[in-house]
């Protein structure tokens, strides 16, 4: 059972990679291959049924914020623009995109991609390659590294790279879906213990580590913190004393190249992070909110075979979010397999088993957050995370998010028991006992396809290019109501005109993550005025208030403020939450503005120049 951290770092592959086991590996490497794009596919097969026309149901929101990502990103390499700030969304302050996910790498990578079919078919190529990846890099981590059975390795990929939290964050989440990237900082840390090759390894650690917080920088946050726990751990026990003495400096020196060359790689974005314009600390979401529900651990998602029977559970705050959600039997089982591991091990090996628990503990409080929360009713018992959740780093995290660790660790021990049972196997009928049991803890989890729903088609106004009759040259178009979270149009309009190379025009608001909340925290989108506020109210009631001259005096300085030249309804404007009402819309905005003109499939108002 080759479970502890050596055979982690070591050059030598486990017995499964001898001669006479190759054929074996290479199929089992394409029934690895195979499951993980079908399952990436079904998963995603909504979307493929028309990538430019369907979006995520439950988070419109997000794809639209990732799709404009790709195409911004894009459009910044190929005209020389400043991939971490950009002035094209909230005129006149601009948003630093190195405090938002920017997800550079991607852009970056994929702009060719971009501009050949679109930013929306390229938000779904990513999605589809990246829970792929997860799989196929938990599986290569397990079968190369740490398991000799090509089965255990295949089902520990499956698990982890199919885990609820992955499937969850699907939803629209290029950063959090992309859970290759745990495995591979892993596999870089492990090898940093190697004798004499401190400087190669760190050298390819830092370029790790500089990768994956231009694509999740909070789950690079988290990757570090478990590893220096379960390290930590293992470190500890006095079984490794010798073999740590042996390696502490080598691992040293490595971790000291990692440093160098992650922060020379990433020393702009994080210069621009903690001291670039439109900073700020923390974020725009309740730490509160945003922790897990303890019975979640033992509920049921709603998108797998459980949730289609009934039995999933809305205890997180939103189906995005889903973050741990294993179901009891799948709790029962991994109890009973570290049980069985820890019987069957030397004391060295059980040094590993004990920071693996440690690890799953520490990860499970922590990710339920300042206060206990059960059922959903939030108590006020204080949890540890009261201790941590206003240091930097942590304050900029979400608790519920590190309960995503624990689930590579529930993975690994289902793992190497199936990898312990295939080297000393049991009787007829205990055999029987653990595949039923292993059946009845992750058949239920088994994912289901996304929810997907047909997205409302974008103006021809702007698909035809004719903007650019009513918009100067970098000049600024508002869409009402504004674009924000809730009504993300700007951004998809804006992210359609770079992608097709039309040009660029500027919108006031949009989503993302800025400075102006409370005590000097993130807020989602910016400080809300006069005019947008109005408009949101009436697109999201549909109710048209009495309009004041006040209130057109207010317009007007708020269309001054943002440099407006073109005010666009469209009236198959989209709401990501709720229907909107764009008839209530246009009278409001009538009422404010004037009469309309009726441009191609758009009514418009044009803005005299101050």
């Amino acid at each position: 059972m080759p479970l502890s951290p050596p055979a982690l770092a070591g050059p030598t592959p486990p017995p499964s990679a001898s001669a006479a086991d190759r054929p074996g590996r290479r199929r089992t490497d394409l029934l690895a291959a195979a499951i993980a794009v079908v399952g990436a596919l079904w998963i995603t097969s909504g979307l493929w049924q028309d990538p430019n026309g369907r979006a995520l149901t439950v988070n419109t929101s997000d794809q639209a914020f990732f799709e404009w990502l790709l195409a911004y990103g894009a459009h910044a390499l190929t005209h020389g623009q400043n991939p971490f700030f950009t002035e094209l969304v909230n005129v006149p302050n601009g948003v630093n995109l190195a405090l938002n996910t920017s997800i550079t790498v991607y852009a970056v990578l994929f702009a060719p991609l971009t501009y050949l079919i679109g930013p929306s078919a390229t938000f779904l190529v990513v999605l589809t390659l990246n829970l792929a990846g997860t799989v196929l890099a938990w599986y290569w981590l397990l079968s190369r590294h740490l398991v000799a059975s090509g089965a255990a390795a295949l089902l520990g990929g499956v698990v982890i790279g199919f885990a609820p939290g992955i499937v969850a964050h699907a939803n629209a989440h290029l950063n959090w879906s992309a859970g290759w990237i745990a495995p591979m900082l892993v596999w870089g840390v492990l090898r940093l213990r190697q004798p004499g090759r401190w400087l190669r390894n760190g050298v390819l650690l830092g370029v790790l580590v500089a990768v994956a917080f231009s694509i999740a920088a909070e789950g690079l946050f988290a990757t570090a913190l478990a590893c220096g726990v379960f390290l930590g751990t293992w470190a500890a026990h006095r079984s490794r004393r010798a073999e740590v003495q042996a390696a502490l400096a080598d691992f040293l020196r490595g971790m000291g190249v990692t440093a160098v060359v992650a922060f020379a790689l990433l020393a702009y974005p994080l210069w621009m992070h903690f001291f670039g314009p439109q900073r700020f600390h923390g974020t725009g979401f309740d730490p509160i909110i945003h922790a897990e529900d303890v019975a979640a651990y033992g509920a049921y998602p709603q998108r797998t075979l459980a949730g289609l029977l009934g039995l999933g559970t809305s205890l997180a705050p939103n189906p995005t979010e889903e973050n741990s959600f294993f179901g009891i039997p799948l709790l029962v089982l991994a109890v009973v397999c570290f049980v069985v591991l820890w019987r069957r091990a030397d004391p060295a090996r059980r040094a590993t088993l004990r920071a693996l628990a440690v690890s799953a503990l520490v990860f499970t409080v922590l990710s339920w957050g300042p206060r206990v929360k059960i059922f959903g009713v939030h108590t006020d018992i204080p949890l540890p995370y009261t201790l941590l959740g206003d240091l930097p780093v942590f304050n900029a995290a979400l608790p519920a998010r590190l309960a995503l660790v624990v689930a590579p660790l529930v993975g690994l021990l289902l793992a190497h028991t199936v990898d312990e049972l295939r080297a000393r196997p049991a009787s007829g009928r205990i055999r029987t006992a653990w595949i039923v049991g292993f059946a009845a803890a992750l058949v239920p989890l088994v994912p289901t396809t996304l929810l997907t729903v047909q997205r409302e088609p974008l103006p021809e106004f702007i698909t035809s290019g004719l903007w650019r009759s009513y918009v100067s040259d970098g000049g600024v178009l508002t869409p009402v109501p504004l674009t924000v979270d809730l009504t993300p149009d700007g951004q998809r309009w804006q992210a359609y005109a770079l992608a097709h190379r039309q040009g660029e025009f500027r919108i006031p608001a949009g989503f993302f993550l800025g400075p102006g909340g409370p005590g000097g925290r993130g807020r989602i989108g910016p400080v809300p005025r006069p005019t947008d506020s109005l408009l949101a109210e009436v697109a999201r009631t549909g109710e048209v208030p009495a309009i004041t001259d006040a209130d057109r005096a207010a317009a007007r300085a708020d269309l001054r403020y943002w440099g407006v030249e073109v005010v666009v309804l469209d009236p198959q404007m989209h709401g990501a939450k709720y229907r909107l009402h764009p008839d209530a819309v246009l009278e409001a905005t009538t009422r404010l503005l004037g009469p309309p003109e009726r441009v191609s499939d758009v009514w418009l108002w044009r803005v005299p120049a101050a």
